[in-house]
């Protein structure tokens, strides 16, 4: 029966169900099971495309058959495997005996002690979290990130001109530009996804403590790490020939960690629009039909980005606790990361809604432009900055007598507001060189960019 959102234990069940529904193909239980089917089909197709134990390797009709296993893997199996497990009380015994089921079903009764051959649930386990997640990241979820990430490139470039104050330690500082500004995340965002797109996702499948023992009892002439190794290659995963019963989890907290240090650079864009559209930076373009105060008619609340924040927080607390939960595991082997890694799908859940939230968020502002260039007219004092740097030149040139230009600009500028007749007058009459002289008057806050502007063509 599907529960009524308003019934959902989770939100990410309930409320935001469509933003995430992508990912319960690969994070779900049924989506793990799924990919155990997978892992005991592939297993059983390896081990007779070898001839083991007297077997036959199975013909095209046969793999297709049982490859079905997992690839139609539907509903009928979500209940067989839910009844069965009712009964086991362990949910890859349960897997194994839905193989066997199917085999039978099949008229491949002949290889099925080959189902769960010499294998630790943790053998199929690992491999099976392995392809999940793998899927989920490469399939959704840096898809996603790539989303935010270019709906910020364009922004960047649409602004790159567009000059604005800084806000350093909140109080007003040499201009930038809100392109420049922006690229500055994509890039942090760009090297981040990267990091994670390089990532391994490991798996083990050498039996009960690591050992191959029960391998080499059955077959001691079989090189069984070199098998193991092209079985869990083949499946387009890693593998890790040095374990105890559980692969060790390492990939899985340089991963959580890495998606939790690409959420806290997310957090970071979240408050800081959410400051730019406080500031009158951006106004927030109107959706039709929406409503954002229930009793102030004229507000537009920036919720994309305060739901973004909020969801940040959630997923990095939840990464956190993966990552510190299964780095550890007692002397070969304890169960405390079985409960844990069923919290992955919902630590990538409110990650990819925090996400969702950003790409449209970025989509529904414009930019103030005005506002950006009032706000540098009302701040003519950032211009000391350049004023002291060109004084010193001069000093070095030896067009100046100026023993301490710093503290010039400091009496004149410190905790006041300056104006443009007041900079002009002081400029006039400094001692330096009349072109050093001309080169400040001339200049301007919305003039005192730097390079900002061509540092965008940075992103590539």
């Amino acid at each position: 029966m599907t529960s009524l959102p308003s019934l959902s234990l989770s939100p990410l069940d309930g409320r935001y169900a469509g933003a995430v529904a992508e990912l319960s193909a690969y994070l779900s239980e049924a989506g793990l099971n799924r990919a155990r089917v997978e892992v005991e089909v592939e297993w059983i197709i390896a081990l007779t495309d070898r001839a083991l134990f007297g077997s036959a390797p199975l013909s095209d009709a046969d793999k297709d058959a049982l490859r079905g296993l997992y690839r139609d893997f539907g509903p009928a199996e979500i209940a067989w495997l839910a009844e069965k497990e009712a009964v086991t009380r362990h949910d890859v015994k349960a897997v194994e005996y839905l193989v066997r089921d199917r085999l039978a079903a099949l008229g491949l009764d002949a290889v099925a002690e080959l189902t769960h051959f010499a294998c630790t649930s943790e053998d199929i386990n690992s491999a099976s979290y392995a392809l999940t997640v793998k899927r989920a990241v490469e399939n959704v979820w840096l898809p996603k990130l790539h989303a935010v990430i270019n709906a910020l490139s364009v922004l960047a470039r649409e602004h790159r001109d567009a000059v604005m104050l800084s806000r350093t330690h909140g109080q007003p500082a040499t201009p930038s530009t809100m392109g420049k500004e922006l690229a500055v995340f994509a890039w942090r965002l760009q090297r981040v996804a990267g990091q994670i797109a390089g990532g391994e996702y490991l798996a083990k499948f050498s039996g009960a403590t690591g050992t191959w023992s029960a391998h080499l009892a059955a077959e001691p002439d079989v090189d069984w790490p070199s098998l193991s190794r092209e079985f869990i290659e083949g499946l387009g995963i890693d593998f890790n020939v040095l374990t105890t019963q559980i692969e060790s989890h390492d990939w899985q907290v340089e991963l959580y960690d890495r998606v939790r240090h690409a959420g806290g650079i997310l957090h970071n864009l979240a408050t800081d629009i959410w400051t730019y559209i406080a500031m009158g930076f951006f106004a927030q373009i109107p959706v039709a039909g929406a409503t954002g105060s229930s009793t102030m008619p004229h507000k537009i609340n920036p919720i994309r980005f305060e739901n973004a924040e909020a969801n940040l927080e959630i997923s990095g607390g939840l990464l956190q606790t993966l990552s510190q939960t299964l780095v550890t595991s007692r002397m070969q082997r304890d169960l405390t990361d079985s409960t844990t890694q069923r919290n992955i799908g919902v630590a990538f859940g409110h990650s990819l809604l925090a996400l969702d939230n950003l790409q449209r968020g970025l989509t529904e502002i414009s930019l103030s432009r005005d506002v950006l260039l009032a706000d540098l007219d009302a701040n003519w004092e950032v211009l000391a900055e350049a004023i002291q740097t060109v004084v010193r030149a001069e000093i070095v040139a030896g067009r100046s007598q100026i023993t301490d230009p710093y503290a010039l600009l400091k009496d004149l500028t410190r905790g006041r507001r300056v104006g443009a007749p007041e900079l002009a007058e002081f400029v006039q009459g400094l001692d330096i060189g009349d072109a050093a002289k001309q080169r400040l008057l001339a200049l301007t806050p919305a003039g005192y960019a730097g390079l900002a502007d061509p540092l965008v063509d940075r992103l590539g």
